[in-house]
């Protein structure tokens, strides 16, 4: 080792070499280290008797500076610090909850703990000890020191039990519910009588329980609470309306009305208030603002039965006007006025009967009908129809007939006096005449029935179809239906001679009819006149239309298989004195006639030829006598 001089610069640059000397020992060196030690273990051995003693004392306590509801609990047993929150916690008694049912006028009471609030004093004193008393010293050391430097409060462990609460308004609600109830409407024979609705009150649970929720876990120390009602309303909240209707429709009887074709007054047919009681019917109906009523009607099918059996006895069935042709005017002329047919409109009479049912004061209901014009109506005109002249006429003659007779042929002729026929249609006799019977106007005389000229209802009918058919042969219509009588009739063979008749029968149930028809083959309307000359014994028709252009040519009658006529009969006739006769039948020869008809067009050319048979039986004189008349036996 080289060693420098104080002042190197003095030295000359050589080696030098001294030794070195030891230094001087220091015993501080020593012993303040181990004074320092033993100081510390000192100091750790206090300390750590203190910890000692501190996890001793506290082994079983709860350690300083732990808190809990403003309790310093350090030093206590779990028990004691139980006991002492115990003592503190008065919440559960002490607040107490007013609920209020404004609309009803009641309250309730109830405190904290009743609505399920509790305070577990075991669980908060446990959680308290538990702190520092880890099974890990070091932990539990630390927890310890963190403690007495810093303090730790523990929440007081308060519960809240819902379902405690949820329960009791359960009870509420059973004491506040109430079902709404509507109001009633009974009929009591002619009584009527209601009751008022009323609402329905419910507690709404739900709504009140969140208030209540929010004040418990708050720890409010009380309060009032209004209970949540919800209203709620009754199906049918008034039935006053419906009862003043009932009452209308009970007021008094109601006169179902209506007159006959001829103006005469019908009825009343009369609907007592008790019967209209019992055909009532009320019943819940949703209106249009969406609530329920009490719908009141009236059962109309116990009147419609009723009107379905008038109605066929109420009908008129519409009648034509008729007409005559004015010769100088070329114009119709109306002499029988046309009459509106009409049927019964039920359903319109039953909504007038209804309404009139629950109307207060006029009670009376006119029927309602409905009306249907006639087809030739008292306005239509001979332009409309295609009616310009007079196509065709016929005459026939009856000198020598009975007055019954003659008043038969006036009565028939009548029938047919301004009666219109339509292009296409078909003429019937029998559907225009009616029927033959006294009711309508006939006289009893001598009729031929069934091949024999006997008394009946309606002689001379047959004079007035064998005019008909006379003038629908020469205006050249169709016939569709032609009969010839049994024997000839000297009435018919005046003027147009033999095969020129036309027979018309009504029979009784079974038997054949006999009729004339014939068919309006022309686009135009035919209208028909009829006159009785009495001053010549004679009748007329005298058809008007359009002339066709069409000719008609008779040919004939053509008369073979002449039969001589049988002998005369006698008959008794109780009425007759001794010597008195009346003879009822001519003798006449039987014969097979045809007549032709030529229809030939505007040109004279042949367009049909139609032959006409009659067949004509044989037959006698028919002499009527007093009974015990020597010729009856002959």
């Amino acid at each position: 080792m080289s060693s420098f001089p104080e002042n190197p610069q003095m030295l000359p640059p050589q080696d030098y070499e001294y030794p070195q000397p030891r230094p001087a020992f220091n015993p501080w060196w020593i012993r303040v280290p181990v004074l320092l030690f033993t100081g510390l273990i000192l100091i750790g051995l206090l300390l750590g008797g203190l910890v000692a003693a501190f996890e001793v004392y506290f082994q079983d306590k709860i350690i300083p500076n732990v808190w809990s509801y403003n309790i310093n609990l350090a030093g206590m047993t779990e028990d004691e610090a139980v006991r002492a929150l115990e003592a503190r916690f008065r919440y559960d008694d002490e607040a107490i909850f007013t609920f209020n049912d404004d609309a009803g006028a009641r309250f309730w009471q109830m405190t904290a703990g009743e609505l399920g609030v509790s305070f577990d004093a075991e669980a908060t004193a446990a959680q308290a000890f538990a702190i520092g008393h880890d099974r890990n010293i070091f932990t539990s050391m630390f927890d310890q020191a963190s403690t007495w430097l810093n303090g730790v409060s523990i929440a007081p462990q308060v519960t809240y039990d819902q379902s405690v609460a949820l329960n009791k308004l359960a009870t509420l609600a059973g004491e506040i519910d109430s079902a709404p109830v509507s109001a009633t409407l009974t009929i009591d024979g002619l009584n009527v009588n209601t009751t008022p609705s009323q609402m329905g009150r419910t507690l709404d649970v739900t709504a009140t329980l969140s208030q209540l929720d929010g004040l418990l876990m708050g720890l409010d120390t009380g309060a009032q609470l209004p209970l949540v009602i919800l209203d709620s309303a009754p199906a049918i909240a008034d039935a006053e309306a419906a009862a003043a209707r009932v009452r209308a429709a009970l007021a008094g009887p109601v006169q179902l009305v209506a007159q006959d074709a001829n103006g005469a007054a019908l009825g009343p047919w009369v609907a007592m208030p008790e019967q209209i009681a019992a055909l009532l019917v009320v019943q819940p109906a949703l209106g249009s603002d969406g609530t329920y009523n009490y719908n009141v009607s009236v059962n109309v099918d116990a009147f419609q039965s009723f009107l379905q059996e008038l109605a066929p006895g109420l009908i008129v069935p519409p009648q034509d006007a008729r007409f005559h042709f004015n010769d100088q005017t070329r114009q119709l002329e109306v002499f029988e006025p046309g009459v509106n047919g009409r049927e019964l409109n039920v359903t319109e009479t039953l909504a007038r009967v209804e309404s009139a049912i629950f109307t207060v004061g006029e009670r009376r209901v006119p029927m309602a009908f409905n009306y249907t014009l006639p087809r030739y109506h008292d306005d239509i005109t001979a332009l409309d129809l295609g009616i310009t002249e007079m196509v065709s006429d016929s005459t026939t003659f009856y000198a020598g007939s009975t007055q019954a007779r003659r008043e038969n042929i006036a009565q028939a002729a009548a029938q047919f006096d301004g009666v219109i026929i339509a292009p296409g249609e078909e003429f019937s006799y029998n559907d225009i005449l009616g029927e033959i019977s006294p009711e309508s106007g006939y006289s009893e005389g001598l009729v031929i029935v069934g091949g024999r000229t006997v008394r009946g209802v309606g002689g001379g009918v047959c004079q007035v179809s064998t005019t008909a058919y006379q003038a629908a042969f020469y205006a050249g219509f169709q016939i569709t239906e032609r009969w010839a009588h049994g024997y000839r009739v000297g009435y018919y063979e005046r003027g147009e001679g033999v095969g020129m008749d036309a027979a018309i029968y009504q029979p009784d149930p079974g038997e054949q009819e006999l009729d004339l028809r014939f068919t309006n083959d022309t686009p135009y309307h035919l209208l028909i006149e009829t006159s009785v000359y009495p001053a010549d014994d004679s009748v007329q028709f005298r058809f008007y239309s359009t002339d066709v252009g069409r000719q008609v040519v008779r040919e004939g009658p053509i008369i073979e298989n002449v039969t001589p006529a049988r002998p005369t009969l006698y008959e008794a006739n109780s009425d007759l004195e001794p010597g008195q006769t009346v003879q009822v039948d001519w003798a006449v020869e039987g014969a097979d006639v045809r007549v032709v008809r030529v229809i030939l067009d505007a040109s004279g050319n042949e367009v049909a030829r139609e032959p006409i048979d009659s067949h004509y039986e044989p037959w006698g004189a028919v002499i009527q006598v007093a009974p015990g008349d020597t010729r009856l036996n002959g």
